[in-house]
């Protein structure tokens, strides 16, 4: 386990097994998702992008295509009369095109074609006959599931439609060997299926199947001695197996033919494969003489032939497998035994392929299998097993294998007689086995230990016995151990095993030496661990992409004659070291053998850099972490001998990096040795300065264990002192750059006892009852069985329609005619559910958990129908908070449906809350509401609040500010608190001021009140003083006046006896009526509240009061006072351990965006406090988010598809079965755009505000539709380009999207109105150029809200979105149908999208969609004489609209309504010119309503008001008619120049810098004329070209550009500029 904790390994410099090196793509840096198309392995070395292995053209003219269209496509399917099914069909098809009689696996690019022509879903499964079918028609059906599982669609959703049979497809599968051999590919094939099923334990179908291959009857392959030793040590299995013998003796006299258990699938199975897989270990690399493989002389055999890669592939895999079935506690239970039974483990490490120097991979799963089999955890039970308890049980062992050596081996009594400590060392072990003859070594370890079989093959040898021996009793190291020695920063022998951080290009079909994150942990260690390599991991990826930039363009060379190391080019992140010097190397702590802290001092020079750099380098923080680079360049002869054979070197062959180390910033230090960003308090405020010079010195903190690990291996090779030769520093972006502080949390947590709540810990871990958590499930005690809802109903009619199927009682609690809010409600039957007798708990708990299938392959877990009840809603009269208005609390607008009340409801309840909130369905305002009811019914409690996101958190943050939660009670801690739309300030010091600010407002207000009283003010000066003032003399005033009171009660005393007149003599209208005695009671008690919250607020003032320290301040604030925490996941990863160290608790956790977070980072939220004698103080955990959105951002694509590094603990819950709330009504697009996505939701509704509000029932003016698919052809003869690895990007699309934004601005669309989306940042940098070329500076246009990618803009939404699809080769990652719900759910009014119908419209998943999408015309139909501002069209009229065939009718249509555009603004100038004193509002009426739209929204500034402006517009908009004319090899030629000025520019082709890289890369489409704006709207588009030209004929304009009169205009720009300046 110590390669796979990331301790490096064997030949942990390569660059695999011995396969030849990939191009390294550079910084690319793809879009998650599943779907994209796989460039063929036989491809040249030249770069290809991924969607050129499969296109469009090549899936149409392909004859797999022809067979799909005569007899499984959709549309013969739909005919009256369908071809019949074919079995001969299918067997051709596997054998000629799967490969079913050669030797070589099939095609990639022939699979593909198959899944993608939905082979599985309308042939193979409808069709499929448990007695009929044929061999290869099983084989094709794996083959298929095989492929949608690598590209991570859903792969059981095909045969939902007869689940019926899967039974029986099982049943089939798993006899499929008997009587044939099977070829090594189909070999594999078959594996990955068994893999991918093992995998699937969601899916009840295929759980039963599954895990009966995995249960007792699997103990019939131990061996005699071994299978007694178990059944003695567990009783209860001992009966289960007497209850299997005596069925199956039973069944044997009743059915002659009956099989005998043992010889039953679930018996043979998997003992089958294993003897499978040690037959082709031993074929892929035959065993030599054991005595020479003891001296480590590798085999000589080639893994590099097409078969034995297969064989290799083969082994990789099922260690694989193994290691799947080890790390799920339902399979390991008995699978463990027998892998433990039969040595596997032990023959793995003992093959000659162990030793070979091309199965590094194989190496690496072997580790990691290793680490599963010896995992301290109890098979049967599930408990975890402490470290104590497993020294405690080696030491047991080994006392009793000395008692046996003891009083029956008599050689070996010496070792009887050692102690455990010695006994335990595998040289000691080897060297007293050695005594012994090899027939009694076998007898001791078959007969009288029976730790192998006596009939194993591998029992005659010597060597195989003695490893069993010293393996069984030797001791292992902890893996805590292992960890806690781990180096948290990659170095050179990681960053490039691609076996560990493959390469961005990862295509599914081999496997990694990766953990993997799926249904099920053994336990919260397992847990952490996984997440620890992984996260590492990722963050080893995202650094050494980062490293591969800056070594390309710091251009490191070698001076032949002096070998000295120089750089010519420059890095923005990177910068040459002048000086290193390690300054500090402290002894070790106690018990450790790394020094205690290693402190070094970095010098470089800034002298050379810009300012805007050289200040980013100054500001360099405390904690920020550093890389120290040592780059010794290859000569260019060593370079050559690199790329022999077409070989590519990664960069840092390539480029000469010898090592890497990481290192964190503890000062910075100017020229003169004066303190930078001091964080430490030694440099007061008033003595800082600007640094000195440009010298920077960093004082850094090394990490520890890898420099012990330097030091070690320095002293035992002799080597250089790699301290010595650093000669680059690197720094990365503050925010991907807090990896170290997320891996230190994580590694806390494994080195302390994880405590969960008992009602949550089975669910976590992915056992027990899904449903245990519930609060119908929870103990009556702990439930609220009386909520006060406060204003979440509008009325008595709204509580009614909230609890529909259950009898509701409204009673009139309050002085008024009708029921006014607020309400309580009161559940007349106890909201816990009956408990389960024993036996049926008992069941439900052993029982895997896991939710059933639906139609739409989510797990049906949502709220089941509550039985009915009686409750009694009862409205009541808050009491009067004072006389000021400021006094009355906020009221909730909103009508919550019965459904988000339910979510309510659960949240406020103790337990386990999970909402499913689809798009617009009110996912933050059920949020707060829930924060607001669970404020006021346990005030006492404290609630965290995280989101993924600041924008997120913000948004809800500023919704709970408008609610009734007092601000001084509410924290918002991170940096983006900054960006809060507020006047206060929330974070940590912010409320500290606020607080002392308000003390003083208040001590003001005691001092008015004292002297209104007679008191000296002096009682005003402390908070302590004021407390005294508040008992001696307004409290007993109180008592006085309401004893008086209670005595009169007539209408005049209140007025006449309450004390506090004189202070509340400025409240708004009049105090006191006098004319009813119980109302002018009520407004003095509400006087009375007022200066009670006053007084209450000073006490809590007290506290800031009494703390000097603004740390102590904070810390008190933060811990005690705040009632509401909010911040990111990120910062609670980050600062986990310093909320420790204060004591923060809390008892709630609201967590928004949860399908959005990382497992992990979702797990430490839960644990930021320590526990209460061993139990956990959180009682509420509340997740609200949408499994059908995007998950966490992951970027590299491995460990997506392999570890699922990218799954949410929202989505496993889902998965596994947990009851969820699914908010069923959106209020965010119009119905029709709505039923785009709603169909991957359960009965999702719609609002009725969509259909009732005139902005949904309106047209959008222009646009005869309010959704549309424009299909886009090729431009100039290409579709999709690639000019940077990864790096898509689509000219058509960017021109056709820009135009229309134009075409839209021009009718008077709001710019902020409008978003441009795309599925590639390589699409969004493309988009963003056109628009700074052509709209960013005119005034017509501007610029839109937002050009982002898909995943970007999740969780934001505008009224119309621009989408460009820009893939044309194949479908892309848009085929993640989460992806695609997000892209489809931003709009609310109008959705446009650009992409290529065909490819679209036959993609399976896709259908639901591109059906409703593609039933309209894929032309733009527009109505060009509306205008926004005077539009009245009904949705539902589609009148007659222009029909636009393509862009460039388009790009003319546009071009003639800017040049009208231009000429209003002309006149509107010259107009100007004769009047300069014209108002600017006149102006802009004179110009048309929607000129002056269009104007104000696309700038910032008002509407021209001189005429050297207008000029400037008139200028600007000439631009668009140039553009309109111009031609597009200019285009072509500004895409390849920025394509090479990128490739030897090195230029990042990360979203980053994204523009930069296409820089220039912009064009405009030909159009010789268009339309004019003014055409009949009904005519045709040549109608209405005819009538533009016969227009500007009678004008005198002509169709081509007046390039003298734009000159003209440009120069005069010129000189009014140059005037400005001058003046």
């Amino acid at each position: 386990m110590a390669r796979f904790a990331g301790a490096g390994g064997r030949g942990s410099r390569g660059s695999g097994r011995g396969r030849g090196r990939r191009p390294h793509p550079g910084r690319g840096k793809p879009q998650a998702g599943p779907g994209s198309a796989i460039v063929d392995q036989e491809q040249s070395a030249s770069y290809r992008p991924m969607g050129a292995a499969l296109t469009i053209q090549e899936i149409a003219a392909d004859k797999l295509t022809k067979i799909a269209d005569e007899n499984w496509s959709t549309a013969v399917r739909s005919k009256a009369k369908a071809p019949a099914f074919k079995p001969s069909i299918v067997d051709q098809i596997y054998t000629t095109e799967l490969n079913g009689d050669q030797d070589t696996a099939p095609k990639l690019k022939r699979v593909m074609l198959l899944e993608i022509s939905q082979y599985l879903e309308n042939y193979l499964w409808p069709n499929f006959d448990e007695e009929t079918a044929t061999y290869e028609h099983v084989m094709s059906i794996i083959l298929m599931v095989n492929e949608k599982f690598r590209e991570n669609v859903p792969a059981w959703d095909g045969f939902s439609q007869r689940e019926d049979a899967l039974p029986g497809f099982f049943n089939r599968v798993t006899t499929l060997k008997t009587g044939r051999q099977l070829r090594q590919h189909e070999k594999v094939s078959y594996l990955m299926f068994a893999i991918n099923a093992f995998q699937s334990l969601e899916n009840s179908a295929v759980r039963a199947r599954v895990l009966k291959l995995a249960s007792l009857p699997l103990w019939h392959a131990l061996s005699e001695g071994r299978l007694q030793l178990e059944l003695h040590a567990h009783e209860q299995l001992d009966k289960a197996w007497r209850r299997l013998a005596k069925r199956d003796a039973k069944a044997a006299q009743a059915d002659p033919a009956h099989v005998p258990a043992a010889k039953q699938p679930e018996a043979v199975f998997l003992p089958d494969m294993l003897e499978e897989f040690l037959q082709v270990l031993d074929d892929v690399a035959p065993a030599t003489d054991p005595e020479a493989m003891q001296e480590d002389t590798p085999p000589a055999s080639d893994l590099t032939t097409a078969q034995n890669k297969q064989k290799l592939l083969y082994c990789e895999r099922f260690v694989e497998f193994l290691t799947d079935l080890l790390s799920q506690l339902p399979t390991r239970r008995f699978i463990r035994t027998l892998l433990e039974d039969r040595a596997i483990l032990i023959k793995c490490r003992m093959s000659a392929l162990f030793q070979h120097s091309q199965a590094r991979l194989f190496v690496q799963l072997v580790d990691l299998f290793q680490f599963y089999m010896m995992f301290p955890i109890d098979d049967h039970t599930g408990d975890p097993v402490s470290d104590e308890d497993v020294t405690a049980a080696h030491y047991e062992k080994v006392q009793q294998v000395q008692r046996l050596f003891f009083k029956h081996v008599h050689k070996l009594r010496d070792l009887a007689l050692a102690n455990c400590g010695s006994v335990e060392k595998r040289d000691t072990l080897r060297k007293y086995l050695n005594l012994l003859e090899p027939q009694e070594l076998k007898f001791l370890v078959t007969q009288q230990l029976r730790l192998v079989s006596e009939e194993d093959p591998w029992a005659d040898r010597i060597d195989f016995l003695m490893e069993v021996m010293v393996s069984t009793y030797e001791r292992r190291r902890f893996q805590t151990e292992v960890i806690n020695e781990l180096p948290l920063y990659p170095t050179e022998s990681i960053l490039w095993d691609e076996n560990q951080v493959p390469d961005v290009h990862y295509t599914g079909q081999t496997c990694l030496a990766l953990p993997k994150l799926n249904l099920q942990f053994l336990t919260f260690h397992d847990y952490l661990l996984r997440n620890f390599n992984l996260f590492r991991l990722e963050a080893t990826y995202e650094i050494r992409e980062d490293i591969s930039d800056v070594i390309g363009r710091v251009g490191a060379y070698r001076d032949e004659d002096t070998d000295k190391v120089g750089f010519r080019g420059w890095a923005r992140m990177a910068v040459p070291i002048q000086e290193f010097t390690i300054i500090e190397v402290r002894k070790p702590n106690v018990g450790e053998n790394k020094p205690a802290d290693v402190t070094a001092d970095i010098a470089i020079d800034t002298s050379s850099m810009r300012g805007d750099i050289r200040s980013e380098w100054d500001e360099t923080k405390q904690h920020d972490v550093l890389f120290l680079l040592t780059i010794c360049p290859p000569y260019q002869a060593e370079l050559a001998l690199m790329q022999q054979d077409g070989a590519e070197p990664h960069p840092a062959e390539k480029f000469g990096l010898a090592y890497v180390r990481g290192c964190e910033v503890m000062e910075v230090k100017d020229e003169e040795g004066g303190l930078m960003n001091d964080f430490t308090g030694r440099v007061r405020r008033e003595d800082w300065h600007a640094p000195n010079g440009f010298r920077r010195t960093f004082t850094v903190a090394m990490d520890t264990a890898q420099y012990q690990m330097d030091i070690n291996h320095m002293q035992a090779a002799k080597g250089e002192d790699l301290y010595g030769t650093f000669n680059l520093v690197m720094r990365r972006k503050p925010k991907e750059n807090n990896f170290k502080a997320v891996l230190e949390s994580i590694r806390d947590l494994m080195n302390e006892d994880t405590v969960m709540p008992d009602w949550l810990h089975d669910i976590f871990l992915g056992y027990g009852d899904p449903a245990q958590a519930k609060y119908t499930n929870m103990p009556a005690d702990q439930l609220l069985q009386t909520i006060d809802f406060k204003d979440t109903f509008l009325d008595a009619a709204h509580v009614k329609e909230s609890f529909p199927g259950n009898e509701v009682t409204v009673q009139n609690g309050t002085e008024l005619a009708e029921p006014q809010r607020p309400f309580k409600v009161t559940f007349a039957q106890p909201l816990a559910e009956a408990q389960p007798d024993s036996k049926s708990a008992k069941k439900r708990k052993k029982k895997s958990a896991g939710g059933e299938e639906t139609e739409n392959g989510t797990a049906a877990a949502a709220e089941p129908v509550q039985p009915s009840q009686t409750l009694t809603a009862e409205s009541y009269t808050p009491p009067d908070p004072g006389p000021y208005p400021q006094d009355k609390p906020p009221e909730n607008p909103v009508r919550f449906t019965p459904v988000q009340v339910e979510a309510i409801k659960s949240g406020v309840q103790p337990g386990l809350t999970m909402v499913v909130g689809p798009p617009g369905t009110g996912k933050t305002d059920t949020a707060v509401q829930i924060m607001h009811v669970l404020y006021h019914n346990c005030p006492g409690q404290r609630t965290l609040l995280i989101t993924h996101s600041n924008q997120a958190l913000n948004d809800l943050f500023e919704k709970i500010l408008e609610r009734d939660v007092p601000a001084r009670y509410l924290l918002r801690l991170g940096m983006g608190e900054q960006e809060l739309a507020t006047d206060m300030d929330f974070s940590r010091v912010g409320r500290v001021n606020a607080m002392l600010a308000r003390r003083l407002e208040l001590l003001a207000e005691v001092e008015k009140l004292a002297r209104q009283f007679g008191v000296a003010e002096d009682v005003a000066y402390t908070c302590e003083t004021a407390a005294h003032f508040w008992l001696l003399h307004v409290l007993s005033r109180w008592e006085k006046f309401l004893a008086q009171a209670q005595k009169k009660k007539t209408p005049e005393c209140i007025k006449d006896l309450f004390p506090f007149k004189a202070y509340f003599a400025d409240a708004p209208g009049t105090l006191f009526a006098g004319g009813e005695y119980e109302g002018d009671l009520e407004k003095a008690r509400g006087c009375w509240r007022h200066l009670r919250t006053m007084f209450q607020e000073l006490e809590e003032c007290r506290a800031f009061e009494l703390l000097k320290g603004q740390a102590d301040r904070v810390n008190y604030l933060m811990t005690k006072q705040a009632k509401i925490v909010a911040m990111t996941c990120t910062h609670a990863a980050l600062k986990r351990r310093e909320f420790l160290q204060l004591g923060l608790k809390y008892d709630n956790l609201l967590m928004e965006e949860s399908a959005q977070i990382l497992e992990i980072e979702t797990f430490i939220p839960m644990l930021l406090q320590r526990q209460e004698d061993g139990y956990s103080r959180l009682k509420r955990v509340i997740l609200i988010g949408d499994h059908h959105q995007l998950p966490p951002v992951v970027k590299n694509m491995a460990f997506q598809k392999y570890s699922h590094l990218d799954q949410s603990l929202f989505t496993r819950f889902i998965r596994l079965g947990t009851p969820y709330i699914q908010l069923n009504a959106q209020g965010r697009a119009r119905p029709s755009i709505s039923k785009l996505y709603n169909w991957r939701y359960q009965a999702l509704g719609d609002l009725p505000s969509v259909s009732h509000q005139e902005r949904f029932r309106k047209a959008n003016a222009g646009l005869a539709y309010d959704y549309q698919f424009t299909d886009t052809p090729d431009f100039e003869g290409r579709g999709e380009t690639v000019p940077l690895p990864y790096f898509f990007q689509n000219l058509a699309e960017a021109e056709y999207v820009v135009t229309l934004y134009q075409y839209m601005r021009l009718l008077g669309y709001p710019a902020e109105k409008i978003s441009m989306l795309t599925t590639y940042n390589g699409q969004k940098a493309l988009l963003k150029d056109v628009v700074e070329r052509r709209c960013a500076h005119h005034p017509a246009f501007g610029v839109p809200h937002k050009i982002a990618t898909v995943d970007k803009y999740q969780g934001q939404q505008n009224d119309y979105i621009l989408l460009s699809l820009v893939r044309t080769r194949a479908v892309g990652h848009i085929r993640d149908v989460r992806r695609l719900v997000v892209a489809l759910s931003r709009a609310r009014l109008g959705l446009y999208i650009f992409g290529r119908a065909e490819l679209f419209a036959n993609c399976y998943e896709l259908r639901p969609a591109m059906k409703q999408l593609l039933a309209r015309p894929q032309q733009l139909h527009l109505h060009p004489s509306e205008r926004v501002a005077s539009c009245q069209r009904n949705l539902k009229t589609l009148g007659k609209p222009t029909i636009i065939p393509g862009l460039p009718e388009l790009a003319g249509l546009v071009g003639q309504m800017a040049a009208q555009w231009e000429a209003r603004a002309q006149q509107q100038a010259t107009h100007m010119d004769t009047d300069a004193e014209t108002p600017d509002d006149e102006s802009d009426a004179a110009a048309g309503p929607e000129t002056a739209s269009a104007t104000d929204a696309a700038t910032t500034s008002e509407a021209p008001a001189t005429t050297a402006e207008h000029q400037d517009a008139t200028a600007a908009a000439a631009g668009t008619s140039r553009a309109a004319g111009s031609t597009a090899s200019a285009v072509t030629q500004d895409r390849t120049d920025a394509q090479e000025e990128a490739k030897t520019s090195g230029a990042d082709q990360g979203a980053a810098q994204s523009s930069e890289a296409v820089a220039g890369i912009s064009g405009v489409i030909e159009a010789d004329e268009g339309p004019a704006v003014d055409a009949n709207a009904d005519a045709s588009l040549s109608d209405v070209v005819a009538d533009a030209k016969a227009s500007d004929a009678n004008a005198g304009v002509s169709n081509e550009p007046d390039i003298t009169h734009m000159d003209a205009v440009e120069n005069r720009r010129q000189k009014k500029k140059k005037k400005t300046a001058t003046s």
